[in-house]
């Protein structure tokens, strides 16, 4: 069911941008893709810096938004912690430098200009009036929307990794280390029978592992013990990984099909088809969002109970699939995480330098999908 927010004005279009967003924005341009008078969602970037390169900073901006299919205008918001300078010539808001070069980025482009706002903690005006005015925080209320749930929290409300207790996390560690000591030799001999009944079950659940990375979906957050040392000990081998990505994002037939790929390449060198790259690199069909959030707790669960040396692989992962949801400052933040224990993990540079460019996966900017919440560093 669509539901439709309605603005008579300023003050009614800024409170419905939480909304809009799905959360409230701190120290950001939010950039607001319009389709005659409607829009249906939201984009952010972070405010520039002092040594930002602000015609490149609104050439990337606009960019983003003429990529998001049927957009004729734009609303740009600016949500800042610092409030307006008093000047002799009246208010001088946030960053208004910044948004005149981006206006004029944008109107070169052909898009009109539905608005742009400011919010401050003093008060939202307008770069727009001659003589900008405050008007009161109490002005902008957001609207109750059935099924949005809590708005107040801001870009990165959601990622910090749920709780995991110490016993959980010992038992998670001891299964991981037996799941490798016996997954990691060179040829798996026969069971001795001494083995651990959760190295017993991992190497059960892992004699099909698409069929394993299928099963994780259906319990993110109680999974057993084994299941969780099994999907760390996947994660944490890249060609495993991949499959599991590939297969969260388009089923489980890609699965298979990039496992087989994957394996080959091992095995001989045979190169990955262009149809799953294309998949990593957020090009083709735009996949089941919902399997991409039933992912996202998986490997979040199991990067809250894993062994710190054994996180970058489910942290990247909550990356990879945040990022193709269009959340990049979520993207970036797990990306953080992985930087803190291992700098140089491989799949986390390289989806550190699409986040950097602002690259968003091509299917949110279809009008079909939901629009990017995009960022820049």
């Amino acid at each position: 069911m669509t539901t439709v927010l309605r603005a008579s004005d300023s003050a009614d279009f800024l409170g419905i941008v939480p909304a809009l967003a799905g959360f409230t924005p701190r120290r950001s341009v939010v950039l607001l893709p319009f389709q005659g008078s409607r829009t249906h969602g939201a984009m952010r970037l972070d405010l520039p810096s002092g040594d930002t390169d602000l015609e490149a900073y609104a050439d990337a901006a606009v960019g983003l938004i003429a990529r998001v299919t049927g957009t004729d205008a734009v609303a740009v918001v600016v949500y800042s912690d610092e409030g307006p300078e008093s000047t002799a010539d009246g208010l001088v808001l946030p960053v208004a430098v910044a948004v005149d070069e981006l206006l004029w980025c944008a109107e070169d482009a052909g898009l009109r200009i539905v608005d742009a706002l400011c919010v401050t903690p003093r008060g939202w005006s307008s770069y727009l009036a001659d003589e900008p005015r405050l008007g009161g925080l109490d002005e902008l209320a957001v609207p109750e929307v059935p099924g949005l749930g809590d708005v107040a929290g801001d870009q990165l409300a959601g990622t910090a990794l749920p709780a995991a207790d110490l016993a959980r996390k010992e038992r998670v560690a001891r299964a991981l280390r037996d799941i490798g000591e016996v997954l990691d030799q060179d040829a798996i001999g026969p069971l001795t029978g001494d083995e651990s009944p959760a190295v017993l079950a991992a190497i059960a659940a892992l004699a099909d592992i698409p069929a394993f990375f299928e099963s994780v979906l259906e319990n993110p957050q109680d999974a057993p013990t084994y299941v969780t040392a099994a999907l760390l000990w996947c994660l944490d081998r890249p060609v495993f990984r991949d499959v599991a990505l590939a297969q969260w994002a388009t089923g489980v037939d890609a699965g298979i099909r990039t496992l087989q790929a994957q394996l080959s390449f091992a095995r001989d060198g045979r190169m990955i088809s262009d149809e799953l790259g294309a998949v990593f690199l957020g090009m083709g069909p735009a996949p089941d969002a919902d399997r991409l959030r039933l992912a996202l707790g998986v490997v979040r669960h199991a990067a809250a109970a894993a062994p710190r040396a054994s996180r970058p692989g489910p942290l990247t992962a909550a990356a990879w699939l945040s990022w193709a949801l269009g959340r990049s400052s979520h993207a970036g933040h797990y990306l953080d995480l992985v930087h803190d224990i291992d700098p140089q993990y491989g799949l986390a540079a390289l989806l550190r330098t699409i986040v950097e460019a602002t690259m968003l996966p091509e299917w949110t900017f279809r009008r079909d999908a939901t629009p990017p919440e995009g960022t820049t560093t």
